[in-house]
C-alpha cells in the first residue's frame, strides 16, 4: 500500500480543528520557553508551569482552536509534564483539581439557571416593557436597554448570555423596526447607537454584582488571597461598593455615546407602539415566567444573605448551594428540563476552559511563580520611587489596557490579577489598600469595553454588523477612560463615605 503524502496532507489540512500557522507559532513559543534556563529566583518546575500557562494564553489569543480545546491541551500537558508532582497519578490529580471547586460549579450552574430567561421569554418581555416606558426617543430606547441590563445583571453570571443572548435580539428587533439594517447600509439610523449602548452597558453591570459575570468569583478569591483575608468582599459588600459609581456610569454612558456616535434618527415614537404590539403578541405573563421571577427573587435574597441577617449566621448558605437550589427549583417545576441542561454547550464549555485556567493559576501560585513575579514588579516600582497614588494608578492602568492582548476576561484575570493585587498590597499603605483593591475589582470588568474580542458578548454584537471595527475600538477606548474616571472619583468618594478606606 503506497502512502500518498500530498493526499494525506490535503486530508489533514481539511479536517484538523486548528489553524496551522498560529499552532506552529504557539508550539515554537512553548519549545523556546522550555529551552531557556529558569530565571533567577524561580525553580525549574515553576518555570515550566509558567511556560505552559503563557503558551495556553497565547493559543487562546491567536485562536489556534476553540478555548475549550486549548484548555484541554493545557490539562494534557500539565499531566504529562509532571511539573506539579513527581508521579503521573499526582500530576493528573493536580490537573483536574479545580473541577471539584465550588467556585467552578457556581459559575456553571448559574449559567444553566439563565437558560430560563431565554426559554420562558421573560428576558425579552422585560426588554420590551422598558421600551414601552422609554422608547419615544432613540436615547430613551438606549436607557431602556441599560435598565434591562441592570435588572438582569444580579441573576445572569454569563454576561454573554445577558448582553448577547437576551438583550441583543431585542435591540436588533427594535433597529429593524426602524429599517436600520447593516445589509441595507442603514445601520446608522438607530442601530449603531443602540448596538454600542447594548454592549457598553454590559461591562458596567458586570462590575456591579458578584454574580454578573463569570470571572467575578475568581476576582473575589484573589482579593482574599492577596490581602491574607484582611479584605473579604461578600455579595452585599461588592454590590454596595459598586452600585453608586456603576449607576453613575450607566447614566453617563448613553450620553457619551450619543455625543461621539449620534443616531441619525433622534425621535422614535413608533418604538413604543412596536413594543406594545410585541407584548400583546406574547400575551399575559405565563406560569413559567412567574416561576422564573420567583426563582430569581429567591436567589437574590439568599445570595444577599438575608436569612442570616434575620435569623443568625447559622442560616448562611454558600453561594454554590444557592445556585444548586435555584437550578433544582427550575427543573422540578418544569421551567427548564434536563435536556435543556445537557444541551447548554456554553455551560459545559465554561466548565472545561474556566476549570483549566483556574487550575493553572493555582499551580503558578503554589510553585512560587506569582510570588516571584510580584516581588520583581515590587522592586521595579520601588526603584522608580513613585508615591502610593501613582503606584496604584500605574498598576490599575497597566492591568486594564493589557486587555488588548486578551480575548477572554477570565484568561486575563487568571493571568494577571493576583500578581498585580499582590504588588499593590506590598507597596501601598494599609489604610489605602481597600481603595486600590476596589479599583482593581472595577477594572477587571471595565476592561471589557476595549475591543471587539474582549469578552463573549463583543463578537456577538460586533458580528451583527452595526458597528465598524474602527468605531468599536474608538468608542471602546473613550468609554474605558470615562468609566475608570467615574470609578476613581465617584467610586473613591463613595467608598470613603462607606468607611472602606
Amino acid at each position: 500500500m503506497r502512502l500518498h503524502v500530498p493526499a494525506v496532507y490535503t486530508y489533514f489540512k481539511g479536517v484538523v480543528p486548528f489553524r496551522i500557522v498560529p499552532a506552529v507559532v504557539t508550539t515554537i513559543f512553548l519549545l523556546t520557553l522550555l529551552a531557556l534556563p529558569a530565571p533567577s529566583g524561580l525553580d525549574e518546575n515553576g518555570w515550566k508551569m509558567l511556560a505552559i500557562f503563557l503558551t495556553t494564553i497565547l493559543a487562546i489569543i491567536l485562536k489556534v482552536m476553540s478555548i475549550g480545546v486549548m484548555a484541554l491541551m493545557a490539562i494534557v500537558i500539565v499531566s504529562l509534564a509532571q511539573v506539579t508532582s513527581p508521579s503521573s497519578k499526582g500530576a493528573v490529580a493536580d490537573a483536574l483539581s479545580s473541577f471539584a471547586s465550588p467556585l467552578i460549579w457556581l459559575i456553571v450552574i448559574a449559567v444553566l439557571i439563565s437558560l430560563g430567561l431565554r426559554k420562558t421569554g421573560l428576558g425579552r418581555r422585560i426588554g420590551l416593557v422598558f421600551i414601552t416606558l422609554l422608547g419615544k426617543r432613540t436615547i430613551g430606547i438606549g436607557y431602556g436597554l441599560v435598565l434591562c441590563e441592570l435588572l438582569l445583571a444580579p441573576f445572569t453570571p454569563s454576561n454573554t448570555a445577558r448582553g448577547g443572548g437576551i438583550i441583543h435580539p431585542v435591540m436588533k428587533s427594535i433597529a429593524n423596526a426602524f429599517d436600520s439594517d447593516p445589509a441595507k447600509g442603514t445601520q446608522g439610523r438607530v442601530g449603531t447607537y443602540l448596538a454600542l449602548v447594548n454592549y457598553h452597558a454590559n461591562p458596567i453591570t458586570s462590575a456591579m454584582f458578584l454574580t454578573a459575570t463569570a470571572p467575578n468569583p475568581l476576582v473575589l478569591e484573589y482579593v482574599a488571597k492577596s490581602t491574607g483575608g484582611a479584605i473579604q468582599l461578600t455579595w452585599v459588600s461588592w454590590a454596595l461598593a459598586m452600585f453608586v459609581p456603576g449607576v453613575i456610569a450607566l447614566i453617563v454612558m448613553p450620553l457619551v455615546i450619543y455625543l461621539i456616535s449620534p443616531p441619525e434618527l433622534k425621535k422614535t415614537p413608533d418604538a413604543v407602539a412596536y413594543a406594545r404590539q410585541e407584548l400583546a403578541a406574547m400575551g399575559p405573563v405565563s406560569a413559567k415566567e412567574m416561576v422564573m421571577i420567583g426563582t430569581f427573587a429567591m436567589l437574590l435574597l439568599l445570595w444577599a444573605n438575608v436569612p442570616a441577617m434575620i435569623l443568625g449566621p447559622a442560616y448562611t448558605l454558600d453561594p454554590t448551594v444557592v445556585a444548586i437550589l435555584g437550578l433544582f427549583a427550575l427543573l422540578i417545576t418544569g421551567t427548564i428540563n434536563w435536556d435543556d441542561v445537557l444541551g447548554e454547550k456554553s455551560a459545559w464549555d465554561t466548565l472545561i476552559w474556566f476549570g483549566a485556567l483556574v487550575m493553572m493559576a493555582d499551580q503558578l501560585n503554589k510553585l512560587g511563580v506569582i510570588g516571584w513575579f510580584s516581588n520583581g514588579m515590587k522592586d521595579m516600582i520601588s526603584h522608580a520611587e513613585l508615591g502610593w497614588e501613582m503606584t496604584a494608578a500605574v498598576l490599575v492602568l497597566i492591568f486594564t489596557f493589557a486587555h488588548y492582548m486578551f480575548a477572554s476576561t477570565t484568561a486575563h484575570v487568571s493571568a494577571m490579577m493576583l500578581a498585580f493585587l499582590s504588588v499593590g498590597i506590598l507597596l501601598i499603605p494599609v489604610e489605602y489598600q481597600p481603595l486600590f483593591v476596589l479599583m482593581m475589582v472595577a477594572a477587571s470588568a471595565i476592561m471589557m469595553t476595549l475591543t471587539h474580542y474582549a469578552t463573549g458578548t463583543s463578537p456577538i454584537i460586533f458580528g451583527s454588523g452595526y458597528v465598524t471595527m474602527g468605531k468599536w475600538w474608538g468608542v471602546g477606548l473613550v468609554m474605558c477612560i470615562v468609566n475608570l474616571a467615574i470609578f476613581a472619583v465617584i467610586g473613591a468618594t463613595w467608598w470613603r463615605v462607606l468607611g472602606y478606606w
